[in-house]
């Protein structure tokens, strides 16, 4: 598999700032891999800023921490979004740039998982659960590219949406704890305990999909495989047929 290929499809590619900044990203000696090297950084940063919160001692600081860790989770997509750019359309995609593109997400997910079960008055239970989900996820896909059924994508909770799940949790919290009193956590838990059960759930719902697409996929290409007859076979008939 080469990044072309495995790219996900994304309609931001297409916007004309991210087009720009790749451009001039490609001129540079900034390589696809230190900024998917950078993903990490950003979503390391996310995750300590949720586990932050369950230490800071005011509503402002609170507030910080969740917008601090809501933008280093963008952050982290944008430098996703412009490692394969810089790749492919800038031409400087690298051999093991595949490794560099899987692996970053791997620990950010991580990170920034872990770190939200950890946040203030949550559970951590939830986190390392949705932690685990989210690599299963990534770990089904990779398994169909491997046995040939190519990149399956399918949500509903692939990457970008527990992202977006996740910067809306964040950014509710900062406006929740702007809204009271003081660090306690009364209405930010069940919020970010909400997160991470929608993302346990779909991601489960996820799996099961991209696992059933994959299984149709390779069943159906079994099928195409004994309905075409094989080189002998073809060169048999065509002699037979020149005979007559």
């Amino acid at each position: 598999m080469n990044e072309v290929e495995g790219r996900r499809p994304l309609k931001t590619r297409q916007w004309k700032v991210f087009q720009y900044a790749a451009e001039r990203l490609a001129q540079t000696r900034v390589t696809p891999n230190m900024i998917s090297t950078a993903s990490i950084v950003f979503g390391v940063i996310a995750g300590l800023s949720l586990a932050g919160t369950s230490l800071a001692e005011s509503s402002g600081a609170l507030a910080i921490l969740y917008l601090a860790a809501a933008g280093c989770m963008q952050l982290r997509l944008i430098a996703n979004l412009l490692d394969g750019m810089v790749a492919v359309e800038g031409g400087k995609a690298s051999p093991v740039g595949v490794l560099y593109n899987e692996v970053p997400d791997r620990i950010s997910d991580a990170a920034i998982l872990i770190g939200a079960g950890y946040s203030l008055a949550s559970r951590a239970e939830l986190g390392l659960a949705a932690a685990v989900v989210a690599v299963f996820v990534a770990y089904v896909r990779a398994i169909g590219s491997s046995a040939g059924a190519g990149e399956v994508f399918a949500g509903p909770m692939a990457k970008p949406q527990r992202m977006a799940l996740m910067t809306f949790g964040c950014v509710l919290c900062a406006f929740l704890s702007l809204a009271s009193s003081g660090p306690t956590g009364r209405w930010q838990a069940p919020v970010m305990g909400a997160v991470l059960g929608l993302i346990i759930v779909g991601g489960v719902i996820t799996s099961v999909r991209r696992l059933r697409i994959i299984s149709e996929t390779l069943h159906a290409g079994m099928r195409r495989e004994v309905v075409l007859p094989s080189d002998d076979e073809s060169e048999a008939e065509a002699d037979a047929t020149q005979g007559n």
